[in-house]
């Protein structure tokens, strides 16, 4: 923990560097002595320390200084640390001042110069307030903290960006925290320029990108080759494995992740049936050991970056980005998963993060304490989405089209959601229409067999839904089946198409494209097995075959 601070200001130098001393002699080894013989400085540097997360426990000011007395600066200082310990240092002919600022500043103590000897005059006195001061203390956060409206999109982008890379961050909301207000105010900044991001180096933010808030906290990096071996293009488990692998034997590997890594499973609360993990692990945690390993062997990472298209000229790939910068690969595994399934009903695109979320149940779970929260999907990102916000929630909802979750849902969450109280499944449902006005404030729910409809109030929808592959900004002759899902291997023989585009005198390796030397993994691939483990045994697979292709082509 990073130690409190002791503020000093004096525009004398000498009695400045003799208090200074004798508190440093004293209160060191628990505290950090800082000091100024300015004023102005002294108000530039509380704003500085406050937007840092910087503790300050006590300020010592003299009362005559020409800028500002003493009796004022502490008044201005308030403002930062209203909690901190006030204390004056005076001359004898000003203490009539230093009376009356008992009351006007709330001052907790005033020291006649000089103070000497300290063991008798200094610090019996700094020790009582100092001890006093502990007993109210409660650190700062120490890092990013974002300030806005709960149900805001721009908001919800933000944490949901900082959560989804595993960047630690305090949430500030303007409508019920008070530092949130103040952080505002002492910086001269609008709530209509919400959010806010305040990062640890007392910088901020208004109204940022994502893009801005990635290359603040040094996400993004420029690449450092000219050629990789590999360039894998989505983190999601399967690409995770695939950067592992890669890696650790060698290759030049290079992975692009378009928001966040982890996929669908980094955001899931509980992972309880993979292998090796006897009580679960969350899809955070699991990310962040996967992202660990993979950078210690020595895979680069390019976050949050979207690729826009995949060109191939003389034996070479060319992946083109979002900016239009070029990376040159010999190989290329596409592993950028699934996306939850829009939901088409009337009000649900108004309040999308502001009430309604995809996914996103750990990142908004808090601010559902006690509410009344629905999840649409019978899947096990609902089920365990539902044993999660359980937790938080009053009541959590589950709406499915279906009689029950057998057909779709994992036993043991089945069972879990059994035992829990506050679980309610609602069978044969679906949503009609949500209501609000900034914010979601109703759901028009219709039973699916006789067209009835109800209205029930409602906090938070959490959307759960169906597959859909990020495949929209493939433009190469990648060949996909009706649903979007790239075909690989022998499968692909049953296109037309196949034999007009493949020119090889081999057939496809099992996870090839239709393209020579570019791979699919995980569950952006057809027919592949919509499970964690299965996604990471083909992004490892497929790193094999990178290396039967590559040495083709050598």
């Amino acid at each position: 923990m990073e130690q409190p601070l002791i503020f000093c200001i004096d525009d004398d130098e000498q009695v400045l560097r003799a208090i200074v001393r004798d508190l440093k002699s004293q209160y060191r080894k628990d505290y950090k002595i800082i000091s100024t013989t300015t004023v102005n400085e002294a108000l530039d540097s509380l704003l500085e320390l406050k937007n840092k997360g910087e503790t300050i426990a006590m300020f010592i000011s003299d009362q005559r200084m020409p800028v500002m007395e003493g009796v004022d600066f502490l008044e201005k200082a308030m403002q930062f640390y209203p909690e901190a310990r006030r204390v004056l240092l005076t001359a004898y002919s000003d203490t009539d001042a230093a009376i009356k600022a008992i009351n006007s500043v709330q001052l907790d103590y005033y020291l006649v110069k000089p103070w000497g000897p300290p063991e008798e005059k200094l610090y019996p006195v700094i020790d009582e307030l100092l001890d006093d001061w502990q007993h109210i203390y409660h650190p700062d956060f120490r890092g990013i903290k974002v300030v806005g409206y709960q149900f805001s999109q721009q908001s919800h982008a933000v944490k949901d960006f900082l959560a989804g890379n595993l960047i630690p961050y305090q949430w500030l909301d303007i409508q019920t925290t008070s530092d949130a207000n103040r952080l505002l105010e002492l910086n001269n900044l609008s709530q209509k320029e919400l959010p806010v991001v305040f990062f640890e180096d007392g910088s901020y933010l208004v109204t940022p990108t994502i893009m801005e808030i990635a290359g603040k906290v040094g996400l993004n990096p420029h690449v450092k080759h000219d050629v990789y071996d590999v360039v894998i293009i989505g983190a999601g488990p399967a690409g995770l494995a695939a950067g592992v692998y890669g890696a650790s034997e060698g290759l030049k590997t290079l992975l692009i992740e378009r928001r966040a890594p982890g996929g669908q499973a980094g955001t899931s609360s509980r992972i309880e049936n993979y292998l090796g993990f006897p009580t679960g692990l969350s899809g955070a945690e699991l990310t962040r050991r996967a992202i660990a390993q993979a950078t210690r062997l020595g895979t680069e990472f390019i976050t949050p970056q979207s690729v826009k298209d995949i060109q191939q000229k003389d034996g070479y790939n060319k992946i083109i980005l979002e900016d239009d910068s070029v990376i040159n690969t010999r190989s290329v595994i596409i592993t950028t998963g699934v996306d939850y399934r829009k939901l088409e009903t009337q009000g649900v695109d108004q309040f999308t993060g502001a009430g309604i979320y995809y996914g996103a149940a750990m990142t908004e779970a808090t601010a559902c304490k006690d509410k009344e929260v629905y999840i649409v999907g019978g899947g096990n990102s609902a089920g365990q989405a539902a044993m999660y916000l359980s937790k938080f929630a009053k009541t959590v909802y589950i709406l499915i089209r279906k009689d029950d979750l057998s057909s779709t849902m994992s036993a043991y969450l089945i069972e879990q959601i059994r035992g829990t109280g506050n679980i309610k499944i609602r069978p044969r449902t679906e949503i009609a229409e949500a209501i609000g006005t900034d914010k979601l404030e109703k759901l028009v729910i219709k039973n699916v067999e006789t067209g009835e409809t109800c209205t029930e109030p409602a906090d938070a929808l959490y959307i759960f839904i169906g597959a859909r592959p990020f495949t929209d900004w493939i433009a190469l002759n990648i060949i996909k089946d009706e649903k979007g899902f790239i075909e690989t291997g022998r499968e692909l023989k049953k296109y037309d198409a196949f034999g007009k585009i493949w020119k090889q005198q081999r057939d496809p390796y099992l996870l090839e494209t239709s393209c020579p030397g570019i791979f699919a993994a995980g569950d952006v691939r057809a027919s592949a097995m919509n499970r964690v483990a299965a996604a990471v045994g083909e992004g490892s697979m497929a790193i094999s075959f990178v290396h039967k292709y590559l040495a083709e082509v050598k």
